[in-house]
Protein backbone atom coordinates (compact mmCIF):
# COMPACT_ATOMS: atom_id res chain seq x y z
CA UNK A 1 0.00 0.00 0.00
CA UNK A 2 2.91 2.42 0.66
CA UNK A 3 3.59 2.31 -2.93
CA UNK A 4 0.16 3.15 -3.89
CA UNK A 5 0.41 6.14 -1.62
CA UNK A 6 3.69 7.23 -2.96
CA UNK A 7 2.33 7.12 -6.49
CA UNK A 8 -1.56 9.03 -5.26
CA UNK A 9 0.67 12.16 -4.02
CA UNK A 10 2.95 11.87 -6.69
CA UNK A 11 -0.49 12.80 -8.82
CA UNK A 12 -1.52 14.94 -6.51
CA UNK A 13 1.46 17.10 -6.52
CA UNK A 14 0.65 17.24 -10.69
CA UNK A 15 -2.66 17.56 -10.05
CA UNK A 16 -1.98 20.68 -7.92
CA UNK A 17 0.46 22.14 -10.41
CA UNK A 18 -1.60 22.04 -13.60
CA UNK A 19 -4.69 23.58 -11.11
CA UNK A 20 -2.24 26.78 -10.15
CA UNK A 21 -1.70 26.85 -14.28
CA UNK A 22 -5.33 26.58 -14.87
CA UNK A 23 -5.59 29.77 -12.28
CA UNK A 24 -2.79 31.47 -13.99
CA UNK A 25 -4.32 31.65 -17.23
CA UNK A 26 -7.69 32.45 -16.03
CA UNK A 27 -6.25 35.48 -14.18
CA UNK A 28 -4.19 36.64 -17.25
CA UNK A 29 -6.96 36.05 -19.44
CA UNK A 30 -8.43 38.25 -17.34
CA UNK A 31 -6.45 40.61 -16.87
CA UNK A 32 -5.90 41.02 -21.17
CA UNK A 33 -9.37 41.18 -21.14
CA UNK A 34 -9.32 44.15 -18.53
CA UNK A 35 -6.54 45.99 -19.63
CA UNK A 36 -6.08 45.30 -23.63
CA UNK A 37 -9.75 44.14 -24.55
CA UNK A 38 -9.06 40.49 -25.78
CA UNK A 39 -9.44 37.92 -23.88
CA UNK A 40 -6.30 35.02 -24.17
CA UNK A 41 -6.43 32.91 -27.26
CA UNK A 42 -7.54 29.89 -26.42
CA UNK A 43 -7.63 30.11 -22.63
CA UNK A 44 -10.58 27.99 -22.30
CA UNK A 45 -9.39 24.93 -23.82
CA UNK A 46 -6.12 24.90 -21.68
CA UNK A 47 -8.70 25.23 -18.81
CA UNK A 48 -10.72 22.30 -19.73
CA UNK A 49 -7.52 20.34 -20.56
CA UNK A 50 -6.13 21.39 -16.99
CA UNK A 51 -9.52 20.95 -15.39
CA UNK A 52 -9.80 17.07 -16.97
CA UNK A 53 -6.60 16.11 -15.79
CA UNK A 54 -6.37 17.76 -12.58
CA UNK A 55 -10.03 16.18 -11.34
CA UNK A 56 -8.26 13.07 -12.84
CA UNK A 57 -5.14 12.86 -10.78
CA UNK A 58 -6.72 14.38 -7.80
CA UNK A 59 -9.12 11.26 -7.01
CA UNK A 60 -6.28 8.81 -6.26
CA UNK A 61 -5.43 10.45 -3.31
CA UNK A 62 -8.59 11.41 -2.65
CA UNK A 63 -9.76 7.23 -2.56
CA UNK A 64 -6.59 6.51 -0.74
CA UNK A 65 -7.91 8.45 2.38
CA UNK A 66 -11.07 7.64 1.72
CA UNK A 67 -12.16 11.18 1.32
CA UNK A 68 -15.29 10.61 -0.87
CA UNK A 69 -18.52 11.73 0.15
CA UNK A 70 -20.44 8.76 1.73
CA UNK A 71 -24.44 9.39 2.81
CA UNK A 72 -24.65 7.53 5.71
CA UNK A 73 -28.32 8.69 6.47
CA UNK A 74 -29.40 4.97 6.01
CA UNK A 75 -26.52 3.27 7.95
CA UNK A 76 -26.16 5.26 11.34
CA UNK A 77 -27.71 2.73 13.16
CA UNK A 78 -26.33 -0.47 10.90
CA UNK A 79 -23.56 -2.51 12.40
CA UNK A 80 -20.19 -2.02 12.00
CA UNK A 81 -19.72 -5.17 10.26
CA UNK A 82 -22.27 -3.87 7.44
CA UNK A 83 -20.84 -0.24 7.19
CA UNK A 84 -17.72 -2.23 6.35
CA UNK A 85 -19.29 -4.80 3.61
CA UNK A 86 -20.71 -1.62 1.91
CA UNK A 87 -17.88 0.26 1.89
CA UNK A 88 -16.50 -2.35 0.28
CA UNK A 89 -18.72 -2.64 -2.15
CA UNK A 90 -18.77 0.55 -2.62
CA UNK A 91 -14.85 0.49 -3.14
CA UNK A 92 -15.09 -2.39 -5.80
CA UNK A 93 -18.35 -0.02 -8.04
CA UNK A 94 -15.46 2.75 -7.87
CA UNK A 95 -12.92 0.36 -9.09
CA UNK A 96 -15.58 -0.71 -11.92
CA UNK A 97 -16.73 2.94 -12.66
CA UNK A 98 -12.57 3.90 -13.24
CA UNK A 99 -11.49 1.35 -14.88
CA UNK A 100 -14.54 1.72 -17.14
CA UNK A 101 -13.53 5.25 -17.47
CA UNK A 102 -9.82 5.00 -18.41
CA UNK A 103 -10.75 2.32 -20.81
CA UNK A 104 -13.14 4.85 -22.62
CA UNK A 105 -10.70 7.36 -22.01
CA UNK A 106 -8.03 5.36 -23.94
CA UNK A 107 -9.87 4.40 -26.86
CA UNK A 108 -11.39 8.07 -27.02
CA UNK A 109 -7.38 9.43 -26.85
CA UNK A 110 -7.05 6.74 -29.78
CA UNK A 111 -9.99 7.59 -31.89
CA UNK A 112 -8.49 11.40 -31.50
CA UNK A 113 -5.45 10.66 -32.68
CA UNK A 114 -6.07 8.54 -35.51
CA UNK A 115 -8.32 11.45 -36.82
CA UNK A 116 -6.27 14.21 -35.77
CA UNK A 117 -8.81 15.75 -33.92
CA UNK A 118 -7.46 19.14 -32.60
CA UNK A 119 -8.46 21.93 -30.27
CA UNK A 120 -10.42 24.53 -32.37
CA UNK A 121 -8.23 28.13 -31.62
CA UNK A 122 -4.91 26.49 -30.46
CA UNK A 123 -4.89 23.44 -32.51
CA UNK A 124 -3.48 21.58 -29.89
CA UNK A 125 -4.03 17.76 -30.13
CA UNK A 126 -6.99 16.67 -28.13
CA UNK A 127 -5.81 12.78 -27.66
CA UNK A 128 -3.58 14.40 -25.43
CA UNK A 129 -5.99 15.60 -22.74
CA UNK A 130 -7.74 12.12 -22.75
CA UNK A 131 -4.54 9.91 -22.70
CA UNK A 132 -3.55 12.09 -19.62
CA UNK A 133 -6.16 10.98 -17.47
CA UNK A 134 -6.13 7.11 -17.74
CA UNK A 135 -3.42 6.39 -15.43
CA UNK A 136 -4.48 8.26 -12.65
CA UNK A 137 -7.93 6.69 -13.22
CA UNK A 138 -5.91 3.15 -13.51
CA UNK A 139 -4.24 3.82 -10.06
CA UNK A 140 -7.59 5.17 -8.27
CA UNK A 141 -9.10 1.62 -9.60
CA UNK A 142 -5.96 -0.58 -8.06
CA UNK A 143 -6.27 2.03 -4.88
CA UNK A 144 -10.18 1.03 -4.77
CA UNK A 145 -9.72 -2.81 -5.32
CA UNK A 146 -6.96 -2.94 -2.94
CA UNK A 147 -9.35 -1.27 -0.25
CA UNK A 148 -12.19 -3.41 -1.12
CA UNK A 149 -9.97 -6.57 -0.77
CA UNK A 150 -7.73 -5.50 1.90
CA UNK A 151 -8.12 -4.98 5.51
CA UNK A 152 -10.63 -3.34 7.44
CA UNK A 153 -10.08 0.67 7.96
CA UNK A 154 -9.67 2.08 11.48
CA UNK A 155 -13.21 2.82 13.44
CA UNK A 156 -14.88 6.16 12.80
CA UNK A 157 -13.49 7.03 16.91
CA UNK A 158 -9.79 6.68 15.64
CA UNK A 159 -9.43 9.20 13.07
CA UNK A 160 -9.20 12.64 13.93
CA UNK A 161 -11.61 15.74 13.63
CA UNK A 162 -14.45 12.38 12.87
CA UNK A 163 -17.00 12.16 15.04
CA UNK A 164 -18.27 8.61 16.29
CA UNK A 165 -21.92 8.64 16.40
CA UNK A 166 -22.53 10.33 12.67
CA UNK A 167 -19.41 9.99 11.35
CA UNK A 168 -19.49 13.83 10.11
CA UNK A 169 -16.45 16.26 10.30
CA UNK A 170 -16.17 18.23 13.63
CA UNK A 171 -15.73 21.74 12.45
Amino acid sequence: MRILEILAKFTALFAGTALMLVAAIVCGSIFSRQFFGAALLGDFELVQFGMAFSVASFMPLCQLRRGNIIVDFFTLRASARTRDLLDRVGCLLLAGMCSLLAWRSLLGGLSAREYNSVTMLLQLPEWIAFVAMVPPLILTAVIALVQAFGPAPAADDDLPGIAPATGTRDI
